[in-house]
């Protein structure tokens, strides 16, 4: 699948699938950011994507950014949206510092990770029951 990409600053690197096997591709900070000890902070991630139609682009923390920084993604992850392609809007990843002290993300440092992924678009069909049993609500497993 072809996808248009704008680099901010087109002296970083493209995002890349690292292995054969990887289903995400990694992105990279464009600046240096240091984040306080519980503080949370944006990242620019160096690229404005056209994202497909019929997608939406899922941006994660890579899964050792956390052990290694204590960098957690703050709102879980990030979904950006097909229509969220203006030269000016930059993915970007908001991060939590969970430690004591402060972080720094340096420019370059893959630290997120984003993932193209089919989206239907749903077409709501109100009723006013259901057939099937109730569970017993949230945290129940219907035991």
């Amino acid at each position: 699948m072809n996808v248009r990409i704008r680099r901010v600053d087109p002296t970083l690197p493209l995002p890349r699938y690292v292995t054969d096997g990887a289903v995400a591709f990694d992105l990279c900070a464009r600046v240096n950011v240091t984040i306080a000890p519980r503080e949370t902070a944006l990242v620019p991630l160096n690229v404005v994507i056209e994202v497909p139609s019929g997608y939406a682009l899922i941006v994660a923390s890579r899964s050792s950014t956390p052990l290694r920084k204590g960098l957690v993604k703050a709102n879980g992850i990030g979904i950006i949206d097909r229509d969220y392609c203006g030269d000016g809007d930059e993915v970007q990843a908001l991060f939590h510092n969970v430690t004591d002290a402060p972080v720094t993300v340096a420019r370059g440092e893959r630290v997120a990770q984003g993932l193209l992924t089919p989206v239907p678009r749903v077409v709501w069909q109100e009723v006013t029951s259901f057939d099937g049993d109730d569970r017993g609500g949230f945290g129940s497993t219907g035991v």
